[in-house]
């Protein structure tokens, strides 16, 4: 079976009483010396007992009730019956029993009730408590439950489907036990942490582990950079703290990697380093307000690094520039690869997005860039990210048939000077320029990198070509400077480009 990934949150109360008798044991890891602040040795093994018994009190159960209107299915309306019609009483009391002798019309509205569970914690004694944003949905009423006991009825402040966050308020005549938020970033994998959440609706349970890997992308959004961890997480713990041995929430439970839906010892949890800012901008302006620089990139790979002169494949291509956004003013160029931004090194192209949607709106952020082998400075005012825009990816889609032999051959590709019959073949946008790909070889590097027949080389080298003639005449020059891959500037029909570093034999 196929491994997936499964939001930790949900609550199947058929399933924990079917399967409660299979739940397998966990072993609290055995550790030399135990780390600061955390409980001695007990019988060769840390205790955690001290740590849990101080954080549980802030460690909370959600329930989230979601109603909603739904009116029956209409069904066929029924035939006049005479009173000869075998079973016709029957089919009458049937149908007008349920409303829908007249296809259902005028019948008021059934209600619809679906409740899930999941976990969250209070960071605040005035009652601010943080969740996953999937755990409460489009839920009409939210209750909070404390391990005492205690239920309050929450409000949503804000919310965020990009990092799955929100934030709820409630309200009570005492001070709630809090927690707070620890530095995810000085975590090392191997470190011990501690989970606490309502796995199944059992209510506040603890389990432990250790922080297995940091910064991964689970392909659940744009900001990606998920803590790893083998502390047992499942449906019911999302939304719930993931605690270092110091007492503070290094990350929240969101996600766990299996194939029951159960854990198998991978869990994810969106680090601190992320959650804070957006916490903190739910808190004071009730939705998220992310800094937009306006260019859509790639990864750079080791062959577009030694086609661009990096040295090492790092930063991130600018493989397009919004014409109304910040970039453009700022003197960024498609082809430009940065490395670093607002004093922030760009590792790869994954980085970019994370730090400049975590800078302020507004401010006047310095961006080191690699234009064509030397690095270049520039200063951006950054906008503010609109709701609705998402991360744009390179992508590249097929086009038809192949076409008849072109004029140049290069590169496994065969090319063709642009003509109003392949424009209107491959569905070229007007003032679209670059010389047409008419055939692939299905066995070339070209193929390997996904370039398609309709598409068109823009540039080679970082050097416009208008002509199959140029095309060849740039890879001679690349090759007597000895590179050994040429980037190419694809664009699809439609004008949007990406680079590709091709291998020139």
């Amino acid at each position: 079976m196929a491994l997936k990934i499964v939001s930790a949150s949900g609550l199947v109360r058929a399933a924990l009483v079917a399967g409660v008798a299979a739940l397998p044991m966990l072993a609290t890891p055995v550790v030399a010396q135990p780390p600061t602040g955390a409980s001695p040795l007990v019988q060769g093994q840390i205790s955690l007992a001290d740590l849990a018994e101080r954080v549980m009190p802030a460690v909370v159960n959600i329930s989230a009730v979601t109603t909603s209107d739904t009116r029956s299915r209409a069904l066929p309306q029924v035939p006049q019956l005479g009173p000869d019609t075998p079973f016709g009483d029957l089919f009458e009391e049937f149908f007008n029993r349920r409303g829908q002798g007249q296809q259902g019309q005028g019948q008021p509205p059934q209600q619809r009730r679906s409740q899930s569970a999941g976990s969250g914690f209070v960071i605040d004694s005035s009652g601010i408590v943080v969740t996953n944003n999937h755990v409460i949905g489009d839920a009409n009423e939210i209750t909070v439950i404390f391990n005492s006991g205690l239920r309050l009825k929450a409000e949503i402040i804000g919310k965020d489907t990009k990092v799955d966050l929100a934030v709820l308020r409630v309200k009570h005549d005492k001070p709630l036990d809090a927690v707070k938020f620890g530095d995810s970033d000085k975590m090392r994998i191997g470190d011990p942490v501690m989970a606490i959440g309502n796995p199944f609706g059992l209510g506040s349970s603890v389990s432990s582990g250790i922080v297995s890997a940091r910064n991964r992308d689970i392909q659940q959004g744009p900001y990606d950079t998920y803590i790893q961890t083998d502390a047992a997480i499942n449906k019911g713990n999302s939304g719930g703290p993931l605690f270092n041995m110091a007492g503070e929430v290094i990350g929240i439970n969101t996600a766990i990697l299996s194939p029951t839906g159960g854990s198998v010892g991978i869990g994810f949890a969106v680090p601190s380093s992320l959650a804070v800012n957006v916490v903190d901008q739910l808190r004071e302006f009730g939705e998220t307000r992310r800094g937009w620089l306006g260019v859509r990139i790639q990864s750079v790979d080791d062959a577009t690094a030694e086609a661009l002169g990096l040295g090492t494949a790092r930063g991130a291509l600018v493989a397009g520039i919004d014409d109304k956004g910040p970039a453009k003013p700022a003197g960024l160029e498609v082809g430009d690869v940065i490395v670093k931004f607002d004093g922030k090194e760009v590792k790869d192209s994954r980085d970019l997005p994370r730090i400049v949607a975590g800078t302020a709106v507004g401010k006047d952020a310095p961006i080191t860039v690699v234009r064509k082998g030397k690095e270049v400075v520039k200063t951006v005012k950054l906008g503010r990210l609109e709701d609705g825009e998402k991360v744009q990816q390179a992508s590249a889609k097929p086009n038809a048939e192949p076409a008849k032999p072109a004029v140049t051959t290069a590169l496994g590709l065969e090319l063709s000077q642009q003509t109003d019959e392949l424009r209107k073949r491959y569905s070229i946008k007007d003032g679209t320029k670059g010389v047409v790909i008419t055939k692939v070889d299905p066995n070339s590097n070209a193929a390997d990198k996904r370039i398609s027949i309709g598409e068109l080389i823009v540039e080679v080298g970082q050097e416009a070509v208008n002509s199959p003639e140029d095309v060849t005449k740039r890879l001679d020059a690349l090759k007597k400077e000895g590179k050994k891959s040429a980037l190419l500037l694809v664009a699809n029909g439609q004008g949007e480009v990406r680079f590709v570093a091709v291998t020139m034999n």
